[in-house]
């Protein structure tokens, strides 16, 4: 008899035999629906309707909400199998769920990626960043990323399944049997592409990306209105913590079936519906980082306090040319001066002389 590998993937808590198992899912998915779909539905209509230019922070926030709002409602399907502990919406409808829940994971992290590679341009190359960043540039790019992102969660497919084990049908996860060493392949295969492409390349982009940012602001001389940047930097942060205990597993399950250790599975499996619950909770995480980044504008502005967040992007951006603009002013300045020096020198020897007198 064949049986399924019960490792689970994407965003859904696996199916519990045990009650209190059972009963956290479905606490955990209902919080995430109840939080998740009003507010990122709000978000979406905020910057439809409320806002008069769309900045590309404002966009990327804006496909941000549509990928939350697309895995949340997954929601109901998987609440009805935590209830029932039976899947009976057959094959199509159990592929799609985990399709579009890893489509998400990965429309989220890239779109994350490309805001700070956004705030990178325009710090580093000011002059660039502004000639490029046009509505149908940044469009096409958006555009671009979905499809990855589609492309990217296509394994998802083949990996998911209706199977028959030992009670009603259940969407599992399904790699063949254990004892098949082509299970093991597809296995390392899934992980280890879910973590590099979904994790790691991506953080290690935007680490760079901020930490030339960060350098380049304390040696500036004059502040600048830093609160969207301090937003887009929770909503990064926010998206590590929910997601690095899930990566972390998927590096225990690669790493048992590397080296043959059914304890590393059994840690793997253990763990996993519990970081995969936390996991989904990220699609609900941002509305409440927005509520607290524009806290100050609720009582001023009413329900149009996000608009009224989301229009700092603009002033920043150019906060962030201007800085970088004086940056490279001072630095051909110094050029010239330099320049001098080298032509006439004995003037410069006198200057330098003055000078320490």
């Amino acid at each position: 008899m064949i049986t399924p590998n019960f490792t689970t993937s994407a965003k859904i808590p696996a199916p519990s035999s045990g009650s209190g198992s059972a009963s956290l899912g479905i606490a955990i998915l209902s919080i995430a629906f109840i939080i998740g779909f009003p507010g990122n539905a709000f978000i979406i209509w905020t910057i439809l309707t409320r806002m008069k230019k769309h900045t590309v922070t404002c966009l990327l926030i804006l496909h941000l909400a549509m990928a939350d709002v697309m895995v949340i409602l997954t929601a109901p399907f998987f609440l009805h199998l935590l209830s029932t502990r039976s899947w009976v919406f057959g094959h199509v409808i159990c592929k799609m769920c985990h399709y579009v829940s890893c489509l998400s994971m990965y429309a989220s992290i890239f779109l994350i990626t490309f805001m700070s590679m956004d705030r990178f341009l325009a710090v580093a190359f000011p002059f660039t960043s502004q000639k490029v960043r046009t509505k149908p540039v940044v469009r096409g790019i958006v555009f671009l990323i979905w499809v990855l992102a589609a492309l990217m969660s296509i394994p998802m497919i083949f990996y998911r399944d209706v199977k028959f084990f030992l009670g009603p049908p259940l969407c599992i996860p399904f790699h063949g049997s254990q004892n098949d060493t082509s299970t093991t392949k597809h296995i390392i295969f899934q992980y280890m592409f879910e973590t590099i492409i979904g994790f790691i390349i991506p953080f290690t982009v935007i680490l760079f990306c901020y930490v030339f940012i960060g350098v380049r602001l304390r040696s500036a001389k004059f502040l600048t209105k830093r609160k969207t940047s301090r937003l887009v930097i929770m909503i990064i942060v926010t998206f590590a913590l929910f997601w690095l205990p899930y990566q972390l597993v998927n590096m225990i399950q690669v790493s048992g079936e590397m080296f043959s250790s059914d304890k590393l599975r059994k840690v793997a499996r253990f763990a996993r519906p519990n970081v995969t619950a936390l996991a989904f909770l990220s699609s609900s995480a941002n509305p409440i980082l927005y509520v607290f980044a524009g806290g100050n504008f609720i009582r001023t502005a009413g329900v149009g306090f996000m608009a009224k967040l989301f229009e700092g992007t603009h002033s920043e951006t150019s906060s962030f040319r201007k800085i970088s603009q004086v940056f490279r002013q001072r630095s051909q300045t110094e050029s010239v001066e330099l320049e001098k020096c080298k032509e006439y020198p004995e003037q410069s020897k006198m200057f330098s002389t003055n000078q320490s007198d």
